[in-house]
């Protein structure tokens, strides 16, 4: 490991990009902070109109830096927004080294270690006076809310050909190579409103009919590569009315684009029936949020990821993961990408944390990444 990776450095950074607030759409400090420290390292920055499009306060950052070695450059990703509680945080620096938030709010790590770890890892090989790949780096805004920041941004800056997606809970050296498709749906059965006291049997009660579609679509794991959730359910406009509308929202995931589709289906063909049944119409929307990718393990970013992992002792461990990352965009736009663990656990809780020992572990596999010569 580098002797230059600086814990005092990665613990700086850390607490300034996880202080204050930072949801989605309201990334402005965070993408100040993270333009300046970029510059400092010798970056080219770029900020786009991502947040205006979204009616957010920041746009997505792209910085390109020149290296020494031979070859494309290597893009690194992390995003600079956070989940709800994430507004006027106060991270906790303890004495043992770990990281947390004051209890009332998310502490931010995902994705503020993401994002320390490459810039860590950067500035440690520059202040070596290593040699290094180029460097572009995409940090995106609203990531949070289904990858809509990176969604927006103008892939045909990138000139690289692999990116590393620091994004995934666990202890740094895993890596994901396989993710799912993503289909949301909205439902809206639409049946008649009547009096509930007086001339219940004039109405179509739209929540009923939902109700009977959604006993018969199963929920959860519905085989050994696909999910399905109905997440909520809104009706009704008084209780002595008879519901004229509810609507449903949810989502299917699957490691298979095509079934992720199928189940996709099924769900508008239960809800159509069973409003049928009742009397009522159902109008069923759908949208393709993420689609499906396998990374074969013989890839060059792969083996990139294993060998520099070897160096520093880690796990070098390949796995999938049900969750949507930018690096689903990436891919979409031709670039090969994985995502890797960057030491955060409990995320999307006011019990996530990580230590300055993950983050020193982040930042060295970062500069490894950026030495390899192959």
């Amino acid at each position: 490991m580098l002797t230059t990776i600086s814990a005092e450095h990665l613990t700086t950074a850390f607490l300034a990009l996880t202080t204050g607030s930072a949801e989605s759409l309201d990334e402005r400090r965070n993408a100040d902070t993270l333009t300046q420290m970029l510059r400092d390292l010798g970056f080219t920055v770029f900020e786009d109109d991502a947040g205006a499009k979204l009616g957010g306060n920041a746009g997505n950052l792209y910085g390109c830096l020149a290296g020494t070695l031979p070859g494309p450059p290597l893009l690194f990703s992390a995003h600079m927004d956070t989940v709800a509680p994430g507004r006027d945080k106060r991270p906790v620096l303890h004495d043992d080294g770990r990281l947390t938030s004051d209890g009332t709010t998310v502490l931010g790590a995902d994705d503020a270690a993401g994002l320390c770890e490459i810039l860590e890892g950067i500035r440690a090989v520059r202040a070596a006076g290593l040699p290094h790949r180029s460097i572009e780096v995409l940090l995106p805004v609203a990531e949070e809310i289904y990858i809509r920041g990176s969604a927006l941004f103008d892939f045909s800056r990138i000139r690289a050909q692999e990116a590393y997606v620091l994004d995934m809970s666990g202890g740094v050296g895993s890596a994901a190579v396989q993710a799912p498709s993503m289909v949301a749906f909205r439902v809206t059965v639409t049946g008649r409103a009547s009096h509930a006291g007086f001339a219940p049997e004039n109405g179509i009660h739209a929540i009923a009919a939902a109700a009977s579609a959604i006993s018969q679509i199963p929920q959860g794991q519905i085989d050994p590569e696909t999910t399905c959730n109905i997440g909520t359910i809104t009706g009704g406009t008084a209780r002595n009315i008879v519901p004229e509308t509810c609507v449903c929202n949810g989502e299917i995931r699957s490691f298979s684009h095509d079934r992720a589709w199928e189940a996709a289906d099924q769900v508008r063909a239960a809800f159509e029936t069973a409003a049928a049944d009742y009397g009522a119409h159902a109008a069923v929307e759908t949208e393709e949020i993420l689609r499906a990718y396998r990374v074969p393990s013989d890839s060059p970013i792969v083996q990139r990821f294993q060998r520099a992992c070897r160096t520093l002792g880690l796990p070098g461990t390949l796995r999938t993961t049900l969750g949507g990352s930018d690096c689903h965009n990436i891919l979409k736009a031709g670039i090969g990408g994985i995502v890797l663990s960057c030491g955060m656990y409990r995320v999307h809780s006011t019990e996530e944390h990580t230590s300055v020992h993950d983050l020193v572990q982040g930042a060295a596999l970062v500069a490894e990444l950026i030495r390899d010569p192959v």
